[in-house]
Parts: C-alpha cells; sequence; structure tokens
C-alpha cells in the first residue's frame, strides 16, 4: 500500500508566529505579515503553487540542458468579501527560463512549454488541488 499521507505540525512561538516543521527534520518561520520577514500563509500559497510546477517543469527541460536562468514570479489578489470570505483571484505563475546556445539548449526550450502546460494540468498536485477546490476540515483536540 502507498503512503500517501503528507503532514506538517507547527508550534505557536508568539502571538501571530509560529515555527512549521515536516517529518525530515526542515523549519521555517510563518506569521502574520508584520514588520518581521517570515513568510505570510498566503505567501507560503504561492510559493507553493510557484515551486511544486517548478520542480515539474525542472525535471523535464533539466535533463536537456542546464538552464542558464530559472526563476518565476507567483501573484494572485487577496480579496476580502464578506458574502464568501477571504480568498486568493488571479493566481498566475510566470516563469523566465532559459539555456545556453547550442542542440541541448534548443531540445531545452522545445520542451519548456510542453513541461509547463503538463505540469498546471495534470502534475503540480498543489495548482491541482486548489483549482479542483478540495474540502478542508478543521477540528479542535480536548
Amino acid at each position: 500500500m502507498a503512503d500517501t499521507l503528507r503532514q506538517i505540525s507547527f508550534e505557536r512561538l508568539a502571538n501571530s508566529s509560529y515555527e512549521v516543521k515536516n517529518a525530515r527534520g526542515g523549519t521555517l518561520r510563518v506569521g502574520s505579515g508584520g514588520a518581521d520577514t517570515d513568510f505570510t500563509p498566503v505567501e507560503l500559497l504561492l510559493a507553493a503553487i510557484g515551486t511544486c510546477s517548478a520542480i515539474d517543469v525542472d525535471i523535464v527541460v533539466s535533463r536537456r540542458a542546464e538552464p542558464t536562468e530559472f526563476s518565476a514570479v507567483v501573484r494572485g489578489d487577496k480579496v476580502r468579501d464578506a458574502d464568501e470570505g477571504n480568498r486568493m483571484e488571479n493566481l498566475a505563475v510566470e516563469f523566465t527560463v532559459r539555456f545556453p546556445e547550442g542542440e541541448d539548449g534548443d531540445k531545452a526550450r522545445e520542451a519548456l512549454p510542453r513541461s509547463v502546460k503538463m505540469s498546471h494540468d495534470r502534475l503540480c498536485t498543489v495548482s491541482r488541488t486548489v483549482e479542483l477546490g478540495t474540502p478542508v476540515t478543521t477540528t479542535v483536540n480536548d
């Protein structure tokens, strides 16, 4: 049976400040977006969407040529809606990927649009989950 469970845990450090931990021992700090440099939950969502797709794309194109530049900007509008609640709209990932000149670079450039489309349409678990609208349950332990 495949191990499908993914999970993180977090602990409160101070009001609206948390340390997130993964099962492998990695940590990061998340906050409310005050004066500190901690990532906000919305920024983490944007980062998760972009990096999930980037990993898919990188695996495909790097087989053909090592990129000379590989970056992205992920953006969206935070909407405060009294009727439907807060949410993000207009989510977009914009890649900038360049390859060296030559046959291998040409192969990578050719594969790039196809790999971005494959990531969006079926591979990126994060953006697919957002687009399909998976329900989230919340509970309080005693």
